[in-house]
């Protein structure tokens, strides 16, 4: 709970005119990534259905109302254009740059979340379309697997929102979110998680000793007893993760 106003507060706010000044719009952007074990990293995308921009590709998102917090405004965005709903997300970083949109002053949080790609129904919702895209940071570059240019600035999002994905995810456990089940995971696929993300092949006898070290040796996750010969001819052991959730 805030303060409570003051009565010389309330005096003063019986003649005060937000009027008097420029009011910016709020808008929200979310930027749902997931990985596939054979495509590798991919961001979820709508097809503008009215101007500025109408008919090209851009992230998820809209004005938030005056009386809705930010979180809530993000996943009523998410849902109505996309059809998903209950992701977690985080935020990324506020877009307040000028001109960043051509209709007036607007002010863009942008939210972040990571689900499995096959965990995730979606519609076009109240977008032309929609649909996920390859995407990759090379050399300080986003490059996507189709030629594609966003709207607004969403690219430099896209391009934020690579770089924090890469900064975390050796000393957090976000990967686990996007596995298709914590609860039977191998740790092959943890590995093309990690690799998709970074973008770059990483070493399959240092990456499972930092797992064990990391997440086996901390109880963190444990050996299920079965195994898994779906990757490759030589069996390997499936895990479950034994915390109720990855972030």
């Amino acid at each position: 709970m805030g303060k409570k106003t003051s009565k010389k507060d309330k005096e003063f706010l019986k003649t005060y005119d937000p009027g008097s000044y420029d009011r910016p719009s709020v808008a929200v952007d979310v930027l749902v990534f997931t990985v596939d074990l054979k495509k590798g990293l991919e961001v979820f995308l709508i097809k503008r259905n009215n101007p500025p921009f109408e008919g090209c590709w851009a992230l998820p998102g809209g004005f938030a109302g005056i009386d809705e917090s930010l979180e809530k405004a993000a996943a009523r965005r998410l849902k109505e254009e996309t059809g998903i709903k209950k992701l977690h997300m985080e935020q990324l970083y506020t877009f307040g740059e000028p001109g960043r949109d051509p209709r007036t002053r607007v002010i863009s949080v942008a939210y972040i979340a990571l689900a499995p790609k096959d965990k995730v129904g979606y519609s076009p919702g109240d977008a032309q379309d929609a649909s996920w895209f390859g995407v990759s940071l090379m050399e300080g570059r986003v490059v996507f697997d189709s030629d594609i240019h966003l709207a607004f600035d969403h690219e430099s999002m896209v391009k934020l929102a690579i770089e924090r994905l890469r900064g975390k995810i050796n000393y957090t456990d976000i990967a686990l979110n996007l596995l298709d089940d914590k609860q039977r995971f191998t740790i092959y696929e943890l590995q093309k998680i990690h690799e998709a993300i970074l973008g770059k092949e990483l070493n399959a006898a240092n990456f499972r000793r930092s797992f064990i070290m990391n997440y086996v040796n901390k109880g963190l996750a444990e050996e299920t007893g079965e195994l898994c010969k779906e990757f490759s001819s030589r069996a390997s052991k499936y895990f479950r993760y034994l915390k109720n959730t990855a972030g």
